[in-house]
């Protein structure tokens, strides 16, 4: 009977093709190596964020905009939500209690009858001038999270008293650094004195001032600068964050 075997049983043989063999497997192990352990991503710096206030937006008919603040820094996020979201937000920062229970109200007590925890709210991404957030929920063995708009979180959020946060991305591309704008405003308004000053001037001869104005690419970018101080001072975020992508296009 005939054994075959896969390597030779001569010795001297098998001793000159064991280096080749070795180096085969080195050489193999060398341009893909055996796979080890997935490097989890490294979580991102969040950014604490505070309410500032609601306003009415001035071009989008029964739309409003949510002022949120950088709360160890200077840099503000407008963020234009619904009337009914407003309407949600603003019941529940002045602890009004409504006749029967809004939507927000309702996800609340269902939340907390099947024991799920709001631990926090996250504006997690800005995609093509439409952000995104994250509510991270626990039952007390898993955390998980749900995809939601900004308004729908917050007013939950609010409800449950969490903290809200976004990350620098967001805030780099969407946020209004305030230091920088007020001193804008200002110049402008030692012009506004200058100009008091002089008894001569005609009030009627001036030009319409360029802040009513819609941002255009005929605008300098002093003038937009200036735009926007006047526009945050009237608490206008809309206008202002108009101005503010208008500025961003342009540096960018």
């Amino acid at each position: 009977m005939t054994f075959f075997c896969e390597f030779p049983t001569n010795h001297d043989a098998f001793s000159k093709l064991f280096p080749a063999v070795v180096a085969l497997f080195v050489v193999k192990t060398t341009h893909y190596p055996f796979p080890g352990p997935e490097t989890p991503p490294r979580p991102l710096k969040k950014i604490p964020l505070e309410i500032l206030g609601l306003s009415s937006s001035q071009s989008q008919s029964g739309s409003f905009a949510l002022i949120l603040g950088e709360k160890h820094g200077n840099r503000r996020l407008p963020i234009i939500i619904g009337m009914f979201e407003a309407q949600s937000i603003a019941i529940q920062i002045e602890k009004i209690s409504p006749n029967r229970p809004l939507t927000h109200d309702l996800f609340k007590a269902f939340a907390e009858h099947v024991h799920v925890a709001i631990l926090e709210v996250i504006i997690s991404d800005l995609k093509e001038g439409v952000f995104y957030s994250r509510i991270v929920c626990s039952d007390g063995a898993t955390t998980f999270e749900i995809d939601a708009r900004p308004s729908d979180a917050i007013a939950i959020g609010l409800r449950f008293g969490v903290p809200i946060f976004t990350v620098e991305s967001v805030l780099s591309e969407a946020g209004i650094i305030l230091t920088d704008l007020d001193e804008a405003g200002e110049e402008e308004e030692d012009d506004d004195d200058r100009d008091d000053d002089d008894e001569d001037t005609d009030e009627a001869a001036r030009p319409a001032p360029r802040a009513a104005a819609e941002p255009s690419g005929q605008v300098s970018l002093d003038e937009l600068t200036k735009m926007l101080a006047q526009a945050l001072e009237k608490e206008d975020y809309e206008k202002a964050a108009k101005i503010r992508d208008e500025l961003n296009k342009r540096n960018g």
